[in-house]
């Protein structure tokens, strides 16, 4: 049998593998929103967690964390700034948010940010802004998965089939299973991808060098300029390091995919393992990432992909059956958070426009509809964009991070109480300009004096956001109280216990 229909034939299994898990979902899911968007808000550590990191570690991690490493060096290691930084925001932003979410029963990241600012306009912004940066994701992945697929073939399957293939496939079980779904293929999918990189690193490694250190030794001798900064193109600035940092840490927490993870955890505890366990995970899955983009350097040094290295390694070096089953957990690492993704921006468009402006009052089992209409449109759009755009995956994957960064100062002003709150007018002015800044320093004058565009938008939204909250109305008393009164409630108090006293005597 031919090498290509082995690994072909090892990554379709893996994907029947997820139609029968969102079969199974479909099955032991109630027609309930609550339950379809948010999973009952009954995840446990080891769901949580596995989901978590799945989403987070993407065909970005898989793929374009090793053509980063090929094309531009070692100092792509700056992901450890923001894998650590992604831990500490979800232990002192994310179990806020949830409690939060648990108190007053928010579904969607607009649900909380129009609530503590009583305006429908910052609900309709922070959709808007959820639902097209997040839609930059949804090309990163379907681009991976069409890497995968084309590669693992020897192109006798094309790129634009391979996506739609594998796009059908993630969207398929979670209009079945909703985020359950979601939620029982990304524990299998968290645990291949970790396995599946590391597996595949160290055997490339071996067998191409004899270990990581003949490995290291031979890049510091053939190709210093990878391991030094700012790198061979001189891309890892300090200006450049900060803004990716930025991005890729506060950015990735306040799209929506995430943030509507920490709405479903069972406790604040568990959103506080959370954060102090993620990034093992998630710092340690650069190393192989490193091996394989430094070693790729060496021994591929023309490809026309950089993001395509590890699986062009593996179909010329590695065995078939590795071969296959690697890029089945790369398929995991795309499709995890494909449909996590797709889910979210599911979410946010049924909650937060069909079912507030268009449909108010109709049955759980109607909007579950609606949701799973949504999702088809959003797999083509997907699609349309993974097939006649391309980029660096690594590089869309900071815009979209860059363009969700703007909520953070009005997510700040509703999880930390202050003597004087933003206002709407602050946060809506703040996101206006941030955003036209970020279009001005990624497109008009890219990275303007080497600094990123992420770096620059945020500091003029906040600088706008806090000069307009100093001259226009804050929120009630009323909603300052009953808001920031249950943060430090639960903060400062009460805690997991007292959140469950209060709902019931709600």
């Amino acid at each position: 049998m031919e090498s290509w229909v082995v690994a072909t034939g090892l990554v379709f299994l893996y994907i029947l593998v997820t139609i029968v898990l969102g079969v199974l979902a479909n099955r032991a899911m109630s027609l309930d929103l609550e339950d379809f968007l948010l999973y009952g808000r009954k995840a446990g550590f080891v769901v949580l967690y596995l989901t978590v990191v799945a989403t987070y570690h993407s065909a970005f991690a898989f793929l374009g964390s090793g053509g980063f490493f090929y094309r531009h060096g070692i100092g792509f290691w700056e992901a450890g700034t923001w894998t650590v930084l992604m831990g500490a925001i979800t232990y002192t932003l994310g179990v806020r948010i949830w409690a939060l979410g648990k108190r007053f029963g928010y579904i969607t990241p607009a649900d909380m940010l129009a609530d503590f600012y009583e305006s429908e306009a910052v609900r309709v912004v922070v959709a808007l802004v959820s639902v097209l940066f997040t839609i930059l994701y949804i090309q990163v992945q379907a681009q991976g998965l069409g890497y995968i697929i084309s590669v693992a073939s020897g192109d006798r399957i094309s790129f634009e089939v391979g996506t739609l293939i594998l796009m059908i496939v993630a969207g398929g079980y979670l209009m079945a299973g909703g985020l359950r779904a979601v939620y029982w293929t990304d524990v299998v999918q968290g645990v291949w991808m970790y396995v599946a990189v590391w597996a595949g690193a160290l055997v490339l490694t071996e067998r191409l060098f004899g270990g990581p250190l003949a490995l290291w030794r031979r890049v510091a001798a053939e190709r210093p300029d990878l391991l030094s900064l700012p790198g061979p193109e001189g891309f890892f600035t300090p200006g450049m390091w900060i803004g990716m940092t930025l991005a890729l840490s506060f950015g990735i927490v306040l799209q929506p995919h995430i943030m509507i993870r920490y709405y479903t955890a069972v406790s604040g505890r568990t959103i506080k393992w959370l954060g102090a366990t993620t990034p093992i995970f998630l710092m340690t899955l650069y190393i192989p990432a490193a091996m394989v983009g430094l070693g790729g350097a060496l021994v591929l040094p023309d490809l026309a992909i950089p993001d395509q290295i590890f699986p062009e390694l593996l179909v010329r070096y590695a065995p078939a059956w590795l071969t296959g089953l690697i890029l089945a957990g790369a398929t995991a690492a795309a499709m995890s958070t494909l449909d996590s993704i797709l889910h979210a921006n599911m979410t946010v468009l049924t909650r937060d426009v069909y079912q507030r402006y268009i449909a108010r009052d109709r049955s759980p089992k109607h909007y579950v509809w609606v949701g799973r209409g949504i999702v088809l449109g959003l797999l083509i759009i997907g699609y349309v964009l993974s097939v006649r755009t391309f980029g660096f995956l690594v590089t869309l994957v900071t815009l979209s991070g860059a363009g969700a960064l703007q909520l953070l100062p009005g997510t700040l002003g509703v999880c930390y109480p202050t003597r004087r709150p933003f206002t709407r007018s602050g946060v809506l002015a703040g996101v206006g300009v941030g955003l036209l800044v970020l279009y001005l320093t990624l497109v008009t004058y890219p990275n303007a004096m080497g600094v990123h565009g992420a770096v620059w938008s945020i500091g003029v939204n906040f600088a706008v956001c806090f000069l307009v909250s100093a001259f226009t109305r804050t929120p009630s008393q009323e909603t300052i109280v009953r808001i920031h009164g249950a943060i430090e409630d639960y903060v400062y108090g009460s805690g997991d216990e007292g959140l469950e006293r209060a709902l019931k005597e709600r």
